[in-house]
This record gives C-alpha cells, sequence and structure tokens, in this order.
C-alpha cells in the first residue's frame, strides 16, 4: 500500500479513519515519550513504515496493538502528545475495575471510559480534533448584572427590608457582575463533566463546592431541599392574582404572551414599583424576590423569563428563610454546566457570576478582572463583591492552551482561609451526595476535589448514580457518616496540593489533561510538574506561571547551566 492508497482508504472509510486516528495519536506519544515500544528493533522515524505498521493491525483490530504497547512502556515519567504521563501500573488506591479496563478510548481523552460515560457528546471530544460548537466558538450566557443593579434601589422600605433580610437573599441584590468574561467562562465550561459534577483540569478534578456558595454570595446552606408542584398556565394566572396582586385579565395576557409557565422579569420589575408606591408590601416584595432570583440563581436560558412555580417559594415570606438557597443555587449551575458541556448545546444558564469569581479567585493568572478591594480590608461583604468585570483579551480558543499548561502550583487551593471571620467552614459541606432542587438532582461529590478543603486527594468512588437516590432529603439530614466516610479515607495535606501515590496515573487514565493537541513541531518533553506547595500571593503565582512558561518554550532543563538562575528563580517564586 502507497500513500496515496493509504490516503484514499482513511477518507472513504469512517471505521478506518477512526481506527487510524486512535493508532496514530498512540504512535505520536510514543515517539514523543521516548518510551521502549514494539518499534524499538525499527526506525520510528521512517513514516512509511509506520504507516504500514497502522494499516496492518487498523484493518486487524485494535486490541493487539493496545496490549503489545501499553505493556512494553518504561517509567520515564515524560508527557505524551495528549498531555498524559505515559500508562503504568497503578499504585495503591486505584480501583482494580479501572486496572483491568481495556483502554479502548478516545484520541486526546481517556483511555478507560468507565468514568465518564458522555464523552462521546462532550465538546472536549470535538475540541481534540478542532470541531467547534458553531462560527461562535464561545457560549451565549445569561448574565443580569447590569440590568440588576438598575432595579436593585439604594434602600428598600423598612416593612419589605425585614422580609428580604430574613429570607435568607438579600445578598444576591449586590453580588452580580455588570458583564460576564464569556470566553473565560467558555473555557472552563468545556472541562466540566456532569458525570463527576467537576471540573476536569491538567492536574486532577476541581469543583464549585457548597463552601464557595457560601463565601461568594453568603447564601444560607442548611436548610431543606424544594419540591415543587407542577405549574399550568391556568395554576401561573392564579398565583399571579393571589400573590403579585395583579388582575385576572392582566395576568392571563401576560402568562399568554410568555407562551407558558412564565413571567417576565421586566414585569415582575413594574409590579415591584408599582405595589411600594402603592404600600402594598407583601406583595411587592414577593414581586421582587422573584425578579431578583430569576435575574441570579435560578437565571434560565430565556435571558428574560423566570418560571412562575417558583413563586410558590414565597408564599410563606415568613418561611421561605428555611430552604438551603446556596443548595438551590448549586444545583441549578451544575445543571445548566452539564448542558453546556456538551458539544451540541450554545448557551449557558445559572448564575454565570458564581462560576466567573469562583475562577478569579482559584486561578489568579487566568483572565482579566478588576478588584474592588483587597480581601485585607473587607468587612463582611459577599466575596463575589471582590470582583468587577474587565473586558478580557483572550478568546476561547487562546485560552484552551493555556488551561491546558496549568500545574497545581498556578492554583490558590484555599481562598477563603482570610474570610473565616465572616464564614465559618460548616462540616456539612463535606456532604457526600445527591443534592436536589424541584425535579433536578446532581451529584455532589467533595471526595473528587479534597485538595480544595485542606485534605490529600486519593483515588475517589465511582460517582453516585442519583437516579437510584430515593431518599435524597434523609441523607441531607444524616449528612455526618458520609462526611466520616469522605475525610477518614484521607489525612491533612501536608502541601496546598498533595495527591497520594497512584492518583495521578489513574486520573490520566479516565480522563483527558489536555484540550487541544499540542503543536506538531511544538517540543513536547515536558518534565512532570512538580507537585509541590505553590505560591499563595497571586504576584508570585503570576510570576512563577511567567517563567515556567519561558522554560518550556525553549525547551529547557534543569541540568543546563545557562538556566539554573532561571530554575532557581521558579523554586524561590514557589516557595511563597
Amino acid at each position: 500500500m502507497d500513500v496515496n492508497d493509504y490516503r484514499r482508504l482513511v477518507g472513504e472509510n469512517k471505521d478506518f479513519k477512526d481506527r487510524i486516528t486512535v493508532l496514530e495519536d498512540r504512535i505520536m506519544m510514543i515517539k514523543e515519550a521516548r518510551v521502549n515500544t514494539l518499534f524499538e528493533d525499527v526506525d520510528v522515524q521512517d513514516d512509511q513504515r509506520i504507516m504500514n505498521f497502522i494499516t496492518e493491525y487498523a484493518t486487524s483490530g485494535l486490541d493487539d496493538v493496545y496490549r503489545n504497547s501499553s505493556l512494553k512502556y518504561s517509567v520515564v515519567r515524560r508527557r505524551g502528545a495528549d498531555g498524559r504521563i505515559p500508562v503504568r501500573t497503578l499504585d495503591r488506591g486505584a480501583s482494580s475495575s479501572a486496572a483491568a479496563a481495556e483502554p479502548t478510548g478516545y484520541p486526546g481523552g481517556p483511555y478507560d471510559t468507565s468514568l465518564l460515560v458522555k464523552y462521546e457528546h462532550h465538546v472536549a471530544r470535538h475540541i481534540w480534533f478542532g470541531e467547534e460548537r458553531g462560527p461562535k466558538k464561545e457560549l451565549k450566557v445569561a448574565g443580569h448584572g447590569l440590568k440588576l443593579n438598575s432595579r436593585v434601589p439604594l434602600a428598600l422600605p423598612p416593612q419589605m427590608e425585614s422580609w428580604v433580610s430574613r429570607s435568607g437573599l438579600a445578598s444576591l441584590q449586590r453580588t452580580s457582575l455588570n458583564k460576564i468574561d464569556t470566553n473565560l467562562v467558555s473555557a472552563f465550561v468545556e472541562r466540566w463533566h456532569l458525570e463527576t459534577s467537576s471540573f476536569h483540569m491538567p492536574f486532577g478534578e476541581m469543583s464549585i463546592t457548597l463552601d464557595d456558595v457560601a463565601c461568594l454570595l453568603h447564601l444560607p446552606i442548611r436548610g431543606i431541599f424544594w419540591s415543587p408542584q407542577d405549574v399550568t398556565e391556568e395554576l401561573a394566572v392564579e398565583l399571579a392574582v393571589d400573590y403579585l396582586g395583579v388582575s385576572h385579565g392582566q395576568a392571563q395576557s401576560h402568562v399568554r404572551s410568555c407562551r407558558g409557565s412564565y413571567y417576565k422579569l421586566e414585569w415582575l420589575y413594574d409590579i415591584f414599583v408599582h405595589h411600594r408606591a402603592a404600600s402594598s408590601w407583601a406583595y411587592a416584595t414577593r414581586a421582587y424576590l422573584l425578579m431578583l432570583v430569576g435575574s441570579t440563581i435560578f437565571a434560565d436560558k430565556t435571558f428574560t423569563l423566570v418560571e412562575a412555580r417558583y413563586l410558590l417559594l414565597f408564599r410563606d415570606l415568613d418561611g421561605c428563610s428555611g430552604y438551603s438557597w446556596g443548595a438551590a443555587a448549586l444545583v441549578t449551575l451544575y445543571r445548566y454546566l452539564g448542558d453546556a458541556s456538551m458539544y451540541s448545546c450554545k448557551q449557558l444558564g445559572g448564575y454565570p457570576t458564581l462560576l466567573q469569581c469562583w475562577i478569579h479567585e482559584y486561578f489568579p493568572t487566568v483572565g482579566k478582572r478588576g478588584e474592588n478591594w483587597n480581601p485585607a480590608g473587607n468587612c463582611g461583604l459577599p466575596r463575589a463583591m471582590r470582583w468587577s468585570y474587565r473586558q478580557g483579551v483572550l478568546k476561547v480558543d487562546d485560552l484552551r492552551p493555556i488551561l491546558d499548561e496549568l500545574t497545581p502550583t498556578d492554583v490558590i487551593w484555599r481562598p477563603f482561609e482570610d474570610h473565616r471571620a465572616w464564614r465559618v467552614f460548616d462540616e456539612i459541606c463535606l456532604y457526600r451526595g445527591c443534592l436536589k432542587w424541584g425535579e433536578t438532582v446532581v451529584p455532589y461529590l467533595p471526595d473528587r476535589c479534597l485538595r480544595q478543603f485542606g485534605y490529600r486527594q486519593y483515588v475517589p468512588s465511582p460517582p453516585l448514580d442519583c437516579m437510584m437516590a430515593t431518599d435524597i432529603d434523609v441523607d441531607w439530614i444524616s449528612y455526618h457518616q458520609s462526611v466520616v466516610d469522605v475525610i477518614g479515607s484521607s489525612s491533612v495535606a501536608t502541601t496546598p496540593s498533595e495527591v497520594v501515590d497512584g492518583y495521578l496515573e489513574w486520573y490520566y487514565r479516565v480522563s483527558h489533561p489536555r484540550l487541544v493537541p499540542p503543536h506538531r513541531d511544538a517540543p513536547r518533553e515536558v518534565p512532570v510538574p512538580v507537585y509541590d506547595a505553590g505560591p499563595s500571593d497571586p504576584d508570585w503565582a503570576r510570576v512563577s506561571t511567567l517563567i515556567r512558561r519561558y522554560l518550556r518554550q525553549v525547551n529547557a532543563e534543569e541540568e543546563d547551566p545557562q538556566f539554573s538562575d532561571l530554575f532557581e528563580a521558579l523554586h524561590i517564586s514557589r516557595s511563597h
């Protein structure tokens, strides 16, 4: 078979093309990782011989190739073309099922697909091959910050202020960013996986936790979940009449214009203004609170509407403080992140301010933002109010390789330790189980991001199947045992990013450390980063990142005398 025959066969046969892609990716990793393989007696630089080898095995099946090549890896810890350390035998702590699974995964994606079972439809699988969601690479994001800031008065009437304050939602009046950096948010959404409720970074998993919500938004974490009743258009009209104080004709006309059981946010604001002027405080408060949550934690992808059923939350203005509003915000955001991580989705709902401020806190060197005040000068305000919007210059495709190159030293693992005077850590944030809000149920898995809680990361248990969960409310109330199970298998970390032996090998097998393949001509013999304590100061973290990127660009080795000063500066920056 010559080159032309090879190209024709690839172009005409999709199954053959898929096999070739998998093998070419594996062979590229073999060539660049400098490991001993079944090419050890062949000149691996001879592309014609490699092509013949691929053709032979692609037509006969992949299993033998995988078995022969993976068993002959050496333990040289160099990254391959897909960013992974070459697979070797899993150390203690890895599940036996993962070790036994055949590596029949995706190019650039997981070798073992038992964890990310929806990866076939995930946007990351397409990005690896240069396939975008559409002409616009970034998502359309529902941000209501500017409008909400114009609708929230400087001060509410005392009669309303009492109800709003007791509801637990008062902080949402001031936390929203005026605008959202859609490119920055989109770049992180591409790393979210709904199976694990976490972002898959190059060095392991991270997530937005209940503690993050408590510190960023000052929403109550403890409380009950809400189980709604179905709300038809007819019931939406009745609810508006009974609890918003509008006429039946006005409510009916409005609901019909919404083409479903919804209310427009602008309409709710007008009702609030009308009843405030008329001193109808209960009606005004309900309209105001419904507009507030519809513009923040319950924002959907319509950008202008809020579901009418949420009005049921505010029937009793004295009793709505009993809900776990923090869990509600997290469930809604998790749900929309899961949707937006799929290749076919082009919009993100939920509260994007929560996501973007979380990025600002944990990743000081990524993205552009304004800082309203230093944490040391905080006087008890929600931490999200620390940040303000600044126009970013990087597009989503610029950010992808930057995220690919991140290491644990680029992360501030516990950013809220200086905020504990206003939000004490609550152990319920270590609850492992399902969270529920309405009919939406999502897995909440702190055992997958233990470094964010100050613990050493171990290989976590398989994710929960929330479809099989039956006693979520009971599990939530009796959370203590799950907390013991989560931290009982770990220990307090001696360095901020500490992991157990075998964790990274397991992670590189079941996940995708990179989203985009490195340029084929770029040097990729990059040693595994030292997973030590990273800079706690954002300025030092920035210095560390800049030095490391330069050393990688010039393919520097630490043993080279001409770069010794720079490597010494890198180690100094990591120690601060």
